[in-house]
């Protein structure tokens, strides 16, 4: 299911938020959209909150899974945002789904990768929360993105599920060998926080999971050898302790993350300007075996 252009868009969006606002009892006029991508998140300042939400319904029980996942994280103490104490979440608004956080003002200096390798550090070595959690799965989860996805021509739909039985076996047998653990699964600056204390709290959790450690490793050396270089690999190894690039399976990592970048961008074919050009792109110069050709972040394409 692709998204729809008329309702999922950024106005389709700011009507569900006030509708929101509304039954939460807060005021809405200072909302600022923060993201729109597979979900719109708007930081309400005013209201000490931030709400998030869905724009898949294919995704629905991600937002239950963050829910319970944000009521477990203060007991242990995680570092991450916290799910706002309003009502029993995630909160439906029609077919859509949303959950709200509280908000975490900007604090300078803006977290970098260092604070990453720190914050996954501390991350990883929490237990599993007492409820199941979904294993790392990054084939299942591009071919739910893939499968019926009516932007998607038939030729290209063919290479990515190809691509995904290609590459399955060998995540299969990586796996199974690997110590499993809480992963966050979509560890990068960009989804960190610093509050009024200075701590650095990790955010976004829709693709939280049990998985190998190494998994979160790999976005920082993956988005520079796409996006560019800037250094924060090798803060991140440093902090950390652990540099992945130097793991037997960081080529087979790479690749999976790829896959991800790319899938990633499939339900917003149709409804995102430059998404398409964008999504044309990555799937050509990873077609074509060119690794030098720059990636644009889907983020920051025009909305």
């Amino acid at each position: 299911m692709t998204i729809d252009a008329g309702r999922f868009t950024e106005r389709a969006m700011r009507e569900t938020l006030d509708r929101i606002a509304q039954r939460l009892h807060v005021d809405a006029t200072d909302a600022q959209l923060l993201r729109l991508t597979n979900n719109a998140v708007f930081a309400l300042p005013s209201a000490g909150l931030v709400v998030r939400i869905t724009r898949s319904h294919r995704l629905h029980a991600r937002v239950h899974k963050v829910a319970k996942l944000g009521a477990w994280f203060p007991t242990v103490d995680a570092p991450t945002i916290r799910l706002a104490d309003t009502t029993e979440q995630p909160i439906a608004d029609g077919p859509l789904l949303a959950t709200v956080w509280e908000y975490v003002r900007p604090n300078p200096p803006h977290p970098d990768a260092t604070d990453l390798g720190i914050a996954l550090r501390v991350f990883h070595r929490l237990d599993p929360p007492p409820f199941e959690l979904p294993r790392w799965d990054p084939i299942g989860d591009a071919r739910t993105r893939i499968s019926d996805a009516e932007a998607l021509s038939n030729a290209d739909r063919a290479y990515l599920l190809a691509w995904c039985d290609r590459l399955q076996p060998r995540l299969d047998a990586f796996v199974a060998v690997a110590k499993p653990g809480l992963l966050h699964g979509d560890a990068h600056e960009g989804n960190l926080l610093r509050d009024d204390g200075g701590r650095v709290l990790l955010c976004d959790f829709d693709a939280t999971c049990i998985g190998p450690f190494q998994v979160d490793l790999v976005p920082p050396p993956a988005n520079e050898a796409r996006f560019g270089p800037t250094g924060g690999h090798t803060k991140l190894a440093a902090a950390y302790g652990y540099d992945v690039t130097a793991d037997p399976a960081w080529p087979l990592l790479r690749e999976a993350r790829d896959l991800k970048m790319i899938a990633g961008g499939v339900p917003l074919l149709a409804s995102a300007p430059g998404v398409a050009d964008e999504f044309r792109l990555r799937l050509d110069s990873v077609r074509s075996g060119d690794a030098n050709v720059r990636w644009t972040a889907f983020g920051d394409l025009p909305r």
